[in-house]
């Protein structure tokens, strides 16, 4: 520790400095801030911790190392303020997980109530091989909440019934397909669910209005809960299509609801965006990082929270950023606040350590939620988040061919080229434009 200064600035020793307050531990000795009774921050988590979890009564290895992982991190007094914030939840749950309440198992905390508390702790356990990992929580959430979601439908066997297909059939089915450790399932598991919710909502009515099941609605009823309700009665469209499909009834459909406007800000205004989060105060480097990407790139907040460190390469010529198929290049005037962020990520050093994501949450082993991301940009920052997308990938659009674009970005083709010809961008003129070549051999306008 260097608690002294000379008048030059430099920090030096307490010895040097003539110091005579102790800054040792009485418990462990080393030289660290007297937290609390002369003992350190270290030594005073560990010592609740181990009252907590009581690891050696009965002998237990995996919460004598859970003691060590939660007393090992860089910031321990994260671990001091997440055991007596709340109400002291977090706490609570240590305690009956020491006193053999709680089994060291998904089952046992499955039964607990969904709280944050809970699942903060079960990331930790997971990420830490306490507890054994699951192939996607998205996934095991969601059965859990379908599960649920049906024992409510029971008292109505003509609702369960349909909704316990859509919901099994078609959604849970598609989900344990598409499912895959690159994909972010939050999107697709929350849509699952609206749908579900709006298609049970929708029986509900047809039953309590028309005294009509699945089975006899007609595309009237369709029509008048439509047009008598708010805009989140559209969610029910695949539900209908569903129904067609399976049942064979012919006629029914929800029209699709399509956009009046596309958002779309000015060059000038993404541009002013960009350098408010370059020259931004008061704002941690993760936000100010995922901000830039988002501002240059355009990639949905869902996949941007999905990057990993290894899509970022360092090189002595600059750094790259690969989202697609092909990297493409960091402007040099943000490379060292990416340089400064890569060498400390956030919440990297709390509970999420050796954590592979680019931005990882405040969950162990997971990455920062969309949700979060989305309030940052733009409750925080201000940013237009449709607005700055359309805008980037029109500018794309406007200078590199939607081939070579949508494997550097990982769209579709189809989006390139909607946006291209939103653009009025000839892309056979492309050739012509870009090559000097052949563009002295371009015919006059005459």
């Amino acid at each position: 520790m260097l608690p002294g200064r000379l008048e030059s600035g430099d920090d030096i020793c307490s010895d040097c400095a003539g110091i005579k307050t102790r800054l040792t531990c009485d418990k462990c000795g080393r030289e660290r801030e007297r937290f609390r009774g002369g003992h350190c921050i270290v030594c005073v988590v560990e010592s609740e911790l181990v009252e907590l979890l009581r690891p050696n009564d009965p002998p237990d290895l995996r919460l004598k190392r859970l003691v060590s992982i939660l007393t090992a991190v860089d910031r321990p007094a994260s671990i001091h303020t997440w055991l007596h914030s709340n109400g002291g939840v977090s706490a609570e749950l240590l305690r009956r997980m020491g006193n053999r309440e709680i089994a060291l198992s998904h089952e046992a905390f499955d039964a607990l109530p969904k709280t944050a508390s809970v699942e903060h702790l079960r990331a930790i356990l997971t990420h830490n091989g306490i507890l054994p990992a699951q192939d996607d929580r998205q996934l095991a959430m969601f059965q859990q909440w379908l599960g649920e979601r049906l024992q409510q439908l029971e008292a109505t066997p003509e609702i369960h019934s349909q909704i316990e297909r859509f919901g099994r059939w078609h959604h849970l089915s598609r989900l344990l397909a598409e499912s895959s450790e690159t994909k972010n399932m939050n999107y697709a598991v929350r849509s699952a669910k609206q749908e579900i919710t709006e298609a049970g909502k929708f029986l509900s009515w047809v039953l309590d209005a028309h005294g009509q099941t699945s089975a006899t609605l007609g595309q009237v009823h369709i029509d008048e809960y439509l047009s008598s309700g708010p805009s989140t009665r559209k969610h029910i469209r695949n539900f209908v299509r569903y129904l067609a499909r399976e049942m064979t009834i012919t006629g029914l459909d929800v029209p699709v609801r399509l956009a009046q406007t596309m958002p779309m800000m000015t060059q000038k205004q993404r541009m002013e965006h960009i350098k408010t989060v370059m020259e931004a105060v008061n704002v941690n480097e993760s936000t100010r990082v995922a901000g830039l990407i988002f501002l240059l790139f355009g990639i949905p907040i869902g996949r941007l929270c999905m990057m990993t460190i290894d899509q970022l390469k360092v090189r002595p010529t600059g750094i790259t950023i690969k989202i697609g198929a092909h990297p493409a290049p960091i402007p040099d005037a943000l490379i060292p606040l990416f340089l400064t962020y890569l060498n400390m990520r956030d919440s990297a050093g709390t509970v999420n350590t050796e954590s592979n994501w680019l931005f990882p949450g405040s969950r162990a082993g997971r990455h920062k939620a969309p949700e979060t991301l989305l309030h940052q940009l733009r409750d925080s920052m201000g940013i237009d988040i449709q607005g700055v997308r359309n805008r980037t990938i029109r500018g794309l659009v406007e200078e590199i061919d939607p081939t070579s674009l949508s494997r550097m970005l990982g769209y579709s083709k189809q989006i390139m080229s909607k946006h291209g010809s939103a653009a009025t961008v000839p892309w056979s003129s492309y050739v012509i434009d870009k090559n000097p070549r052949y563009a002295k051999e371009k015919p006059s306008s005459q």
